[in-house]
């Protein structure tokens, strides 16, 4: 059965995640951001596994410790889910578009960690004091989308390639790469069943 469970627990965040490949469910998601959990429940959706994140951060300074410990959780409990990586597609890749938004992910679940991010979403603005101010969607910056992915790929270990290809609205373009991210995810993690029982690698391992 390919489950995970992690637990990690700093002086910043206390983080647990259960990742069931082959268990799709309703997931269960309290990251401490409304909006991260829509985007990690749609992720789920998607990826068509069984997903829960549970989170108590230090939100009153921001949520960046969160997004990234989340980040490192769920890749490190992806890395375990799949041991040795048997029988797995491997690849996926998926073309999402969401209204005028269109985004473009692409992976491999190679055992070498790389992100390729190319997502350009609206300027910070200016508030009333005239101090530039990060963009937000809600109460979350939007910058730690590339946060959360960075920390995603460099603990589960894969090659994972972000870009938009159109798009105005921030909502939409964060939820298109969520929805293709699990898109993506959910083809190569599949399981090949004429090859079930071979890696696939011509090195014989991954």
């Amino acid at each position: 059965m390919r489950i995970a469970e992690v637990k990690r627990k700093t002086a910043e965040t206390d983080v647990r995640v259960k990742v069931d490949l082959d268990g799709y469910s309703d997931s269960v998601i309290d990251t401490g951001s409304g909006f991260f959990n829509h985007m990690l429940t749609l992720f789920a959706k998607f990826a068509k596994i069984g997903l829960e994140v549970g989170c108590a951060g230090d939100v009153d300074v921001d949520f960046h410790h969160s997004a990234e410990d989340i980040g490192i959780a769920l890749g490190d409990a992806f890395g375990k889910a799949l041991g040795d990586k048997k029988g797995i597609m491997r690849y996926g890749q998926c073309l999402m578009p969401m209204d005028e938004a269109l985004v473009m992910v692409a992976l491999d679940f190679s055992g070498r960690a790389y992100l390729g991010y190319d997502v350009e979403l609206r300027a910070s603005r200016l508030n009333d004091e005239g101090e530039e101010t990060r963009a937000k969607v809600g109460v979350f910056d939007t910058e730690l989308v590339e946060e959360f992915f960075f920390a995603f790929v460099r603990n589960g270990k894969l090659t994972l390639h972000v870009k938009k290809i159109s798009g105005k609205n921030t909502h939409h373009i964060i939820e298109a790469v969520f929805k293709a991210f699990g898109k993506a995810v959910r083809d190569a993690v599949g399981i090949d069943p004429e090859y079930a029982e071979e890696i696939p690698s011509t090195k014989g391992v991954l």
